[in-house]
């Protein structure tokens, strides 16, 4: 009599990992592209109609200041999931799970601050004073009866607006701070806080800084 073979167990399904939320800035991006294409264009120019040293010059120039710019309007960006957020910043990259997230606040800047009392700003979401005198003049009209019911597609009454009106980059700080109270005490949500330090725009940035100091030295 034969003894049936184990069968192998069937793997467990892993939990599923929930989507990234992704926030930036897109009139920082704006207006980073279009700097970075101005420079591209003169240092493009220099570069082949430059004699003696300025395509040297121009391509110190480049290497300093393409990566520079790049670095505060195009890189910035905050991603949010249920486990942890990961703040990518001009020269830095830090991923904070939300069991280490003691708080965010508001107020010439937007911050995270850790339990270990770290703070991180998120370049990615500037407060926008403008905004919040905007939104703060919407709420007084709302209150005052005057701009409580918008005007849907077609000429029509549309629906009453829902809560106080806030500022767009007070909103995405509220979904954020929503989303730690949620998910602060997850077991998914435990882990240490890590930084890793962005080389690939520090390296150019220094060396390119140095070969333009010299040659502006020397020249």
């Amino acid at each position: 009599m034969t003894t049936p073979e184990p069968q192998p167990s069937s793997p467990q399904p892993s939990e599923p990992v929930s989507k990234d939320r992704a926030y930036r800035s897109p009139a920082g991006i704006a207006g980073g592209v279009l700097v970075l294409a101005l420079a591209l264009w003169l240092g493009i120019d220099a570069l082949v109609a430059g004699d003696g040293r300025t395509p040297w010059a121009a391509a110190a120039a480049l290497l300093f200041l393409v990566p520079l710019v790049a670095a505060y309007t195009v890189r910035p960006a905050v991603y949010a999931n249920d486990d942890r957020m990961r703040v990518r910043n001009p020269f830095r990259v830090i991923v904070l799970p939300w069991a280490q997230v003691e708080s965010f606040r508001s107020g010439y800047s937007n911050e995270v601050f850790t339990e270990g009392g770290d703070k991180y700003q998120l370049w990615s979401i500037p407060v926008s004073l403008r905004g919040r005198k905007k939104a703060a003049r919407r709420e007084d009209r709302r209150a005052a009866g005057q701009g409580g019911q918008r005007r849907g597609l077609f000429g029509g009454a549309g629906s009453l607006e829902d809560g106080p009106v806030r500022a767009e980059t007070d909103k995405v700080m509220d979904e954020l701070r929503d989303l730690l109270e949620a998910r602060k005490a997850a077991k998914t949500s435990q882990g240490e806080v890590t930084v890793r330090w962005a080389y690939e725009i520090l390296v150019p940035v220094l060396v390119g800084g140095v070969a333009l100091a010299v040659l502006l030295a020397t020249g």
